[in-house]
């Protein structure tokens, strides 16, 4: 990609602000923590390991707002910051497994002046961000290897660098195969209510040149009746030690589809995602969302007014519906029970 997700640069963190994609290339600038907890919530960056690198970096900013600050403060001021970052999204764990990690830095750095405890989150921010890419080029070049050749891949929402700090995780997968020569093909869920498939996966597919077919969701059922499917590959936002797994609303239905048409399902996801800590998806908190991101498309009213609205941005997949679970680590298959 020659534009950048994310990039932190003179002590400011520059997001590309994906509510504008694909029309503008804008990027919002934050050099507060609640400016990049801002970003989060409102969607400027999205994606489980985007969220992740960007909060870290978020805190790494909290510490420089407060660098004339008595010790103490300062470390009162940076775990507030901490709560602020987690709390702006509840569902992927990749947000609060990176707070974690700046969590760990800030209170091991408690004897040091405020200048090196704020380089050493900055250098931990950093260190996260390029794991993150590194991470996803492992999966992708694992994952392709389940790819037939030729094949028709139906993915959901954005799973590209737009959703990483950079290459993409179920789209890091289809960029792998791609370049590993396999004639693919790939329909692309428009995702609604935001539309993550039809602004920014179909506009990464263009970028890569890869192959690529646009629909909308409710068709999916009938291109897998048609044949037209090999396989499914979709993101994470949270997967449990049993091996449910959270993903972008739809997932579920996508699920249950190709297994009643004998198709893999297979979960991208790095082993950030895996939460151990949650014995199923039961327990995995699902993020609502504002009604008008159903009620209106571009800013316009589309639904009959007065009507309820339940806005679900995240369903559960049981694991007994995924064929396996592509990891930097390699693939866990018939996941029942990562523990």
């Amino acid at each position: 990609m020659t534009i950048r997700t994310i990039a932190f640069q003179d002590d400011t963190l520059r997001l590309l602000d994906q509510r504008k994609l694909p029309f503008d290339h804008d990027y919002f600038t934050c050099r507060t923590a609640a400016e990049v907890a801002f970003a989060i919530k409102d969607m400027v960056v999205r994606g489980a390991p985007a969220i992740g690198v960007a909060a870290a970096f978020g805190v790494a900013l909290s510490a420089r707002e407060v660098l004339d600050r008595a010790p103490t403060e300062f470390t009162a001021y940076v775990e507030e910051a901490c709560r602020l970052l987690v709390a702006a999204r509840p569902t992927a764990v990749n947000l609060a497994w990176a707070v974690e990690r700046q969590r760990r830095v800030l209170y091991a750095t408690a004897g040091l002046q405020s200048s090196a405890r704020y380089e050493r989150l900055l250098s931990e921010a950093q260190a996260i961000m390029d794991e993150d890419i590194a991470t996803n080029r492992t999966m992708g070049e694992i994952g392709q290897r389940v790819i037939p050749d030729p094949a028709n891949i139906l993915t959901h929402c954005n799973t590209g660098a737009l959703a990483t700090a950079g290459y993409g995780t179920a789209l890091g997968v289809i960029r792998a195969a791609h370049a590993a020569g396999k004639k693919i093909h790939v329909y692309a869920d428009e995702t609604r209510p935001r539309l993550q498939g039809a602004r920014l996966t179909a506009w990464e597919l263009r970028q890569e040149g890869i192959p690529a077919t646009l629909i909308v969701d409710s068709a999916a059922a009938s291109l897998m009746r048609r044949g037209k499917v090999d396989v499914v590959l979709v993101g994470a936002d949270r997967i449990a030690a049993n091996g449910d797994t959270a993903n972008k609303i739809g997932t579920y239905m996508l699920a249950v589809l190709a297994k009643e048409h004998h198709i893999p399902f297979y979960v991208v996801a790095p082993t950030s995602t895996i939460d151990l800590d949650i014995p199923s998806g039961e327990h995995i908190v699902i993020e609502e969302r504002d009604p008008a991101e159903v009620t209106d498309i571009g800013g316009v009213r589309v639904a009959a007014p007065g009507i309820d609205v339940y806005n679900p941005a995240f369903d559960v997949t049981p694991h007994e519906y995924i064929t396996g679970i592509i990891t930097e680590k390699g693939i866990i298959t018939q996941p029942e029970g990562l523990l």
